[in-house]
């Protein structure tokens, strides 16, 4: 198994569907060494977790959380800093020579991070890739074009792949439509949520200011996610001008950071709702567990969403959600509410009507956690044990 991240030290939801994923299939009697870019403690012992440290290098220290900035610390003691594209050549070779004298029957590849070194994998031990595609270029960009580079890696990786996995219906028809992919060979392996794993909320919530204003009547509008163009805060900001103009005593609360940061900030304040909008930046633990919990309504409007954990996870901590039908989340999460994200006016009625009907607010959020208790990832496992041995009999054969 080739991996971008795993938590904690994750900047999204990559390393976390890895993760439940591998543990999913650990209970398949599935035996998984997952390979990472960097050194790190992971305190997890239901699979091998090795670092693919290059020639001549100490350690691998990933910096902060984002994806493109690498320590190395070499044997001699110096220290070099990598950007992401330098960091996968490295991660190639290191993978192609730590394969050496290692058994294994299949390479499953995360995303385009790590789609060279699958292929390396492929190609010097002639076994089965699985491309497991979390998202694509065209959904970062926004539907945009996005980077050259990218979209070369995908494409090859996804025509070189013996079998493609998507995260949702919605990306597998992104990937149709992109690269001319035969549909036929993608395979629908939709994210999902473990319940257990849920981290219970403890003591008063670390918002007290939003608790004190809810306390006078105030509602709370929350996002949580990475500020980029891909995650369509924009429109979210628009619609929330008129929700502002039409229920005066509604907050949101935007959490997350990214390079959309700034300009968000100025938005709100161009559209005259900066005293309405409050910006957390990245947050972990407590206070990212707090930000859904004093919602009243979750809002994810991205463009273009592969899966979008987010809404489940706002539900498991007792927040509706309404979510763009551009998403694979929408595809399986039946109670919530639902909206183009290029539809502001709509998007506004609805959380109009959430903010100002608690009645209705209290209906989505019994309704959803009826139906979140149902959510497991042993379905997602099953389907991609499924995949493997469909080719391992092919290869055996």
């Amino acid at each position: 198994m080739l991996g971008w991240e795993l938590p904690p030290h994750n900047s999204g939801g990559l390393g976390m569907a890895c993760l439940q994923l591998c543990r999913a299939l650990s209970k398949q009697n599935v035996d998984i060494e997952f390979i990472l870019p960097y050194e790190a403690e992971h305190g997890i012992d239901f699979m091998a977790i090795t670092a693919a440290t290059p020639q001549g290098v100490a350690s691998v220290i990933r910096s902060g959380i984002a994806y493109d900035s690498y320590k190395y610390v070499k044997e001699d003691g110096s220290v070099e800093w990598l950007n992401i594209y330098d960091q996968q050549e490295l991660y190639e070779k290191s993978v192609e020579r730590l394969i050496d004298g290692r058994e294994f029957d299949i390479v499953h590849a995360h995303d385009w991070l790590t789609a060279r070194a699958g292929m390396r994998v492929k190609e010097k031990r002639g076994c089965p890739l699985i491309v497991h595609m979390h998202s694509i270029e065209s959904d970062r960009s926004g539907g945009q074009g996005g980077n050259p580079l990218v979209l070369e890696i995908e494409e090859m990786a996804l025509h070189m792949a013996d079998r493609v996995v998507a995260v949702s219906q919605h990306t597998k028809n992104c990937i149709v439509r992109d690269y001319g992919i035969p549909a036929d060979k993608i395979e629908v392996v939709h994210n999902s949520i473990e319940v257990s794993d849920i981290v219970p909320l403890d003591s008063a919530n670390t918002y007290a200011y939003l608790a004190a204003m809810r306390a006078q009547g105030y509602r709370v509008v929350v996002n949580v996610g990475r500020l980029t163009v891909q995650k369509g805060l924009p429109n979210l900001l628009h619609a929330a001008k008129e929700v502002v103009y039409r229920a005066p005593k509604t907050l949101f609360l935007i959490v997350g950071s990214g390079e959309q940061y700034y300009e968000l900030i100025e938005l709100a304040a161009d559209l005259g709702i900066g005293a309405n909008v409050l910006f957390t930046g990245f947050l972990r633990g407590k206070q990212w567990r707090d930000a859904f919990a004093i919602g009243d309504l979750f809002v994810m409007p991205s463009v273009s969403e592969p899966f979008g954990l987010t809404p489940l996870e706002a539900i498991a901590y007792g927040t509706p959600s309404l979510v763009s039908r551009q998403s694979g989340v929408s595809e399986v999460f039946r109670n919530c509410l639902k909206v183009d994200f290029w539809d502001i006016n709509e998007m506004a009625n609805q959380i109009t009507a959430v903010v100002q009907n608690d009645p209705l607010r209290d209906t989505l959020i019994a309704n959803a956690q009826a139906e979140y208790q149902h959510f497991s990832w042993e379905d997602a496992s099953r389907k991609v044990v499924n995949v493997y041995n469909a080719h391992l009999a092919g290869a055996a054969a």
